[in-house]
């Protein structure tokens, strides 16, 4: 029996933190490999090469996208698994129309950004930055900052039910926090499986002691953290973003932020890095993080999925993380 071409387009530049040599041995037992062996992520030239005999392929950032001219010249491509965030970049209508399916290694990268996320609320909620802070300069106990707080029995805002929020909100279930849930998507049946309680956005701002966000940016969400919100929100909340920067009114936020009354840890902005004469880079009450949140340095989990999930296509199993066209206007 003849094995399924798979063309992994990435480029060796990510090679050494994003494939997992047993992942690979694994894909070469069901699948002839090919290693695109450029550099840099493929691009339109390129992929119009590469995937002329493939049967699937494997991409991930900054690989071009696959529009009506590589999908063309790609006759025999039958699923796609993109290794990284969002998938929009890489599809187009042309793949859809053809009938290949799409897959998403992103939740692997989710958990990455959930236990990113849990860190900064524990190290948000108990002050340690500002407090530290106080001591290196001979101060103790004696600050604002002070008394510091816990999770515990405390209330979580959750900002999208996306696979991020899911893990967030598993992660959570040991500190025992009371956790509030915001996402249109979500029933109150589905609310109540997860173990969070499914609010308004108003009921929200009004309530956390944290509120992170993990929704994606659509037209929708645009500014969703708006300046009314951020008014209304309990002096000393704990703001986290590590979805999108434009989720976040950023003059507002830093309105807010100049009256003392908020902390916030962003791993986006918008723009992002923020101007180097941003508010954002001076404040006391805010920590600018350059885009770290997912996997950095070991990132080769998503090669693990990725395989997961071509096996499954290959070999007829039940196919778990498949992008659909119905679900794109969701996702960011």
């Amino acid at each position: 029996m003849t094995k399924p071409k798979v063309v992994i387009t990435i480029g060796q530049i990510h090679y050494e933190r994003m494939i997992n040599t047993g992942a690979m041995e694994d894909l070469s037992k069901f699948a002839e490999v090919v290693h695109h062996t450029g550099q840099q992520p493929a691009q339109k030239t390129e992929l119009i090469q590469l995937l002329a005999n493939a049967d699937a392929c494997i991409t991930s950032w900054e690989v071009a996208q696959l529009d009506k001219d590589v999908i063309a010249a790609a006759p025999k491509l039958k699923a796609v698994v993109h290794m990284g965030g969002s998938v929009k970049k890489v599809v187009s209508d042309a793949l859809w129309e053809k009938g290949i399916k799409v897959f998403s290694a992103r939740p692997a990268l989710a958990r990455d950004v959930a236990e990113t996320t849990l860190g900064l609320m524990i190290v948000g909620i108990k002050n340690i930055l500002p407090l530290a802070q106080h001591v290196r300069t001979g101060g103790w106990r004696d600050s604002r900052y002070w008394p510091s707080r816990e999770l515990h029995r405390n209330k979580v805002g959750i900002i999208g039910a996306s696979e991020v929020g899911r893990h967030v909100i598993t992660l959570l279930k040991p500190f025992d926090p009371i956790i509030l849930l915001y996402d249109p998507y979500v029933s109150e049946t589905e609310a109540e499986k997860l173990g969070v309680r499914k609010v308004a956005l108003e009921e929200m701002a009004r309530e956390s002691d944290v509120i992170s966000l993990h929704a994606p940016l659509l037209p929708a969400t645009n500014k969703i953290i708006s300046a009314e919100l951020l008014k209304i929100m309990k002096d000393d909340c704990i703001l986290i973003n590590t979805a999108r920067g434009a989720l976040i009114d950023e003059p507002a936020m830093v309105a807010e932020l100049q009256k003392g009354r908020l902390f916030v840890f962003l791993d986006v902005t918008d723009p992002e890095p923020p101007a180097l004469d941003s508010p954002l880079r001076s404040l006391e009450n805010v920590v600018v993080m350059p885009h770290l949140a997912g996997c950095i340095t070991d990132c080769g989990h998503l090669s693990i999925l990725a395989v997961e999930e071509l096996r499954r296509f290959f070999m007829g199993g039940t196919l778990i993380h498949e992008i659909t066209p119905d679900i794109m206007d969701r996702l960011g």
